[in-house]
């Protein structure tokens, strides 16, 4: 192992000094808090580029900060860790977090609080990095948190308005209530295994002293505390709701960070996530689930990024089906490629609120491609690439995913694995047509809104034309790359090649096809027959509109019971023995001084024949005890 100290140590460091200088310098210049914020994550993108050179070849860099704990057998050093997987995470975190600081400095020039944003945006790739980096479970622990407490400040960073502090809260919560599986984890692998280190619990002799059960609730342990991060059912209602926070936050914490971090976490410590054929029988079926769900939901919905935000559910679900599969270079493949176009859309979508004006439902846009074309084009190569149509960057790696569930190999998913194949491409087909109506609403037609719409300022577009630009290429160039960038770390992979001959890029692109043209259909050769069969699935339209009531259940069964629980608690020990305690011992004080007051007379008979009663009551008291 060879140490790389100082780049790597960069690597984390700069987004932190930039997220105290940037608000120390934003709040003498706002100006410059954009300026300084971009300038450190650049720092960490040029340290991971040139550390990257090295994975590449198989090197891996190491970098002790400091001892944690140390006492008796147990050392916890706070060590950062640099391999070819963490390599491909740390170049998407700093390369397409970068891209939204740039953006952010134009769409957050007019905010009083930029200050604050930019500090809080810079501590959150810090967060991410040191996720990505940790050497134990431990330190990615720390950084797990860290992103936790980032999107709370971010998502409700205009926390003034109720709502927008609820969801913050909202997405807390929920991601404190995966985190438990996370210590469980840790508590099980310690206590098994005798070591929490990602590369020594990579090793089979380590693994072999996991029993079959502590195998077992390790595994599903680790999926609880990814299922919170990576918002799948039932802890997937927090990432909708994350909306509320600006557009530039909403990019990076679906493109860049926070939800790719349960991926992450699976690749890492896929030796323990495969020990037991059930965890990934499991995962791949709560993964289906939650991409169908999320899928059905993006269907119905008007806000524009509501539905990229269901979206990313949807795709995450994808991810988790490679996973499920034991096909995890497949899964970071489609992590890259879905950062590209998903910052992409994110971002051409807050073009189009700030252009016009703020507003987000799609029905009161429509005609946008003549007024923001370079929004428009980008936005519509994301939505070829999102659809998976060939030679667009999602293509690649959704074909992997679909051919991975194909060729599944667990004993407990072989037999349901042409089922499942078949919902993950009915998937995909609604994937396609959410997407494609979400650009006919936004961009074709006539403008419904009001105002006069704007192409966004340089700052702005020129970001969001690089992430187009890498929607279009960017799965062509990760296929041979990451074939021998990930196999290192995890095991041996096969993605689809681009030399299929056309029939095969032809097939492999007929789900997203199909989707967008019949999106085309409903939306602008029929739509007497669309609002007919809108009408006449409106009940299911309902169901899709309140997500199949997960919001509802979850607070029925869980958030009600215990406030309730919490109102008995209140009232039986903070308003009986708290309070009434309190208050018993004010009456008591104040009777006492009333007693006080009363032979307080200042009549000197009196106090002497107090004195003289208190005379024999102590010769009384004495006389007994002798």
């Amino acid at each position: 192992m060879e140490s790389g100290d100082l780049r790597l140590s960069l690597v984390v460091l700069a987004p932190v000094v930039g997220s105290v200088a940037s608000y120390l310098w934003g709040r003498r210049a706002p100006k410059m808090a954009g300026v300084v914020a971009s300038a450190a994550v650049l720092i960490s993108f040029i340290c991971s580029l040139m550390l990257w050179s090295g994975a590449r070849g198989g090197e891996t860099f190491s970098a002790a900060l400091s001892s944690w704990i140390s006492y008796g057998g147990i050392s916890l050093p706070i060590e950062l860790y640099f391999d070819s997987l963490s390599a491909v995470m740390c170049l998407v975190v700093t390369g397409v977090g970068f891209l939204i600081h740039v953006y952010s400095a134009g769409y957050m020039a007019k905010d009083a609080g930029v200050a604050r944003f930019f500090a809080y945006l810079n501590l959150f790739v810090a967060a991410m990095l040191i996720l990505v980096l940790g050497k134990t479970l431990p330190v990615i622990f720390i950084g797990w948190e860290g992103v936790g407490l980032c999107s709370y400040l971010l998502i409700g960073f205009w926390f003034t308005d109720t709502e927008y502090a609820k969801a913050g809260r909202k997405a807390f919560v929920m991601n404190r209530i995966g985190d438990v599986g996370f210590l469980v984890a840790m508590a099980v692998l310690y206590t098994a295994c005798g070591t929490l280190d990602v590369v020594e619990l990579g090793r089979a002799d380590v693994l072999a002293r996991l029993s079959p059960a502590l195998a077992l609730v390790a595994g599903l342990a680790l999926f609880v505390a990814a299922t919170g991060k990576s918002a799948q059912i039932p802890l997937f209602t927090w990432l909708p709701d994350a909306m509320a926070g600006p557009t530039p936050v909403s990019a990076l914490i679906h493109a860049a960070t926070m939800v790719t971090a349960g991926i992450y976490l699976m690749g890492r410590v896929h030796g323990v996530v495969e020990l037991d054929p059930l965890v990934p029988a499991v995962i791949m079926w709560v993964a289906l689930a939650t991409a169908a769900v999320a899928a059905t939901t993006a269907l119905v919905q008007n806000d524009i990024k509501k539905v990229l935000a269901y979206s990313t559910v949807s795709q995450l679900g994808f991810m988790f089906l490679a996973v499920a599969a034991g096909q995890y270079a497949v899964a970071l493949c489609h992590v890259v490629t879905h950062a590209f176009f998903k910052a992409c859309l994110f971002l051409s979508a807050g073009s189009v609120i700030h252009g016009c004006h703020h507003e987000q439902d799609m029905r009161k846009m429509g005609g946008l491609l003549r007024h923001m074309p370079v929004t428009a084009i980008c936005y519509g190569a994301s939505t070829l690439a999102i659809a998976g149509v060939c030679p667009f960057a999602g293509y690649y790696s959704k074909h992997a995913i679909l051919s991975a569930i194909a060729g599944v190999s667990n004993p407990l998913l072989v037999g349901a694995a042409p089922w499942i194949s078949y919902c993950a491409t009915a998937i995909a087909v609604c994937t396609a047509v959410y997407m494609a109506r979400s650009f006919i609403m936004t961009f074709l037609g006539s403008y419904r809104g009001s105002g006069h719409p704007h192409e966004a300022p340089a700052v702005m577009t020129v970001p969001v034309g690089i992430l187009g630009v890498l929607s279009v290429v960017g799965g062509f160039l990760l296929v041979h790359p990451i074939e021998s960038f990930v196999v290192g770390p995890l095991p041996a992979t096969s993605l689809p090649q681009e030399a299929g001959g056309v029939v095969s890029l032809i097939v492999g692109s007929l789900p997203g096809i199909f989707g967008i043209a019949l999106a085309a259909y409903l939306g602008m050769a029929a739509p007497r027959e669309a609002e007919a069969a809108r009408r006449w699935l409106a009940p299911l339209g309902r169901v899709f509109e309140r997500k199949y009531y997960f919001d509802e259940a979850l607070n029925f069964l869980f958030v009600a019971p215990i406030k309730r629980v919490s109102r008995v608690v209140y009232r039986a020990v903070d308003q009986s023995i708290v309070e009434g305690g309190a208050g018993a011992i004010g009456s008591v004080t104040q009777a006492v001084g009333e007693l006080a007051c009363r032979i307080t007379t200042g009549q000197v008979a009196t106090y002497v024949l107090l004195m003289f009663l208190a005379a024999a009551a102590l010769f009384s008291v004495f006389s007994q005890v002798r």
